[in-house]
């Protein structure tokens, strides 16, 4: 924001790496946390009785708390390995901010960025479990909403359902073809609007569904 409003086109190396890491920090979380919201809508949804159970205060807690520290942990890993690398390709990014296939890219050494395609192999089937999870949960709800007889009722549970598996979608696909086209493909532009689309559009987007949708929190 800051290079945006001031015109400048220049980050230290320390602020890149803070930048690099609070990015893969807040992505890896922002994934957990919507996995997390899709349990709730399905014991919201498949097992209503067994809410207050299944999701109670520690439970949220615990959960929320396992999503940051994955997130930290990730975002550590990703960010000590591109940053240990030595980078003799020049130092201009084709990125508007310090993403890692941009770094990798200056980097000369081989067998880091094989260590970092290992992390980003294991940060793919992480994703794939998740995203497994949340197909199986979505399979569940809506199976159990087709059920509702009232169309009222219908409505209200696709309503609340449908932001949340838009979002999962683009945020999933955006982020896998970021990280894991082939390096032929390259397109400043497309990187560019890949970016945006993963990284702003679904933080803009949570308070709309989290949020303003909640009649509770506009009564208040």
């Amino acid at each position: 924001m800051h290079n945006s409003l001031w015109a400048t086109t220049t980050i230290s190396y320390t602020g890149c790496a803070a930048q690099l890491f609070l990015l893969v920090f807040f992505l890896g979380t922002e994934f957990c946390l919507l996995t997390i919201m899709c349990y709730d809508r399905y014991v919201a949804i498949c097992k209503p009785l067994h809410y207050g159970t299944l999701l109670g205060s520690r439970a949220c807690a615990h959960m929320a708390a396992a999503a940051w520290a994955t997130g930290f942990l990730n975002a550590l890993l990703h960010t000590a390995n591109t940053f240990s690398l030595p980078l003799c390709q020049g130092n201009a990014l084709g990125q508007f901010f310090c993403e890692i296939p941009h770094v990798l890219k200056l980097s000369c050494s081989h067998s880091g960025y094989l260590r970092e395609i290992g992390l980003i192999v294991v940060n793919v089937c992480l994703v794939f479990g998740c995203f497994t999870f949340i197909v199986f949960s979505y399979v569940q709800i809506f199976r159990a909403v087709l059920r509702i007889p009232s169309e009222q009722g219908r409505h209200k549970a696709f309503s609340t359902c449908l932001p949340h598996l838009a979002v999962v979608s683009l945020f999933v696909s955006t982020t896998a073809y970021a990280y894991l086209k082939p390096p032929s493909i390259f397109s400043p532009s497309l990187d560019l609007a890949l970016s945006v689309l993963y990284s702003v559009v679904p933080p803009t987007l949570n308070p709309l569904i989290y949020s303003l949708r909640n009649q509770e929190l506009r009564d208040a």
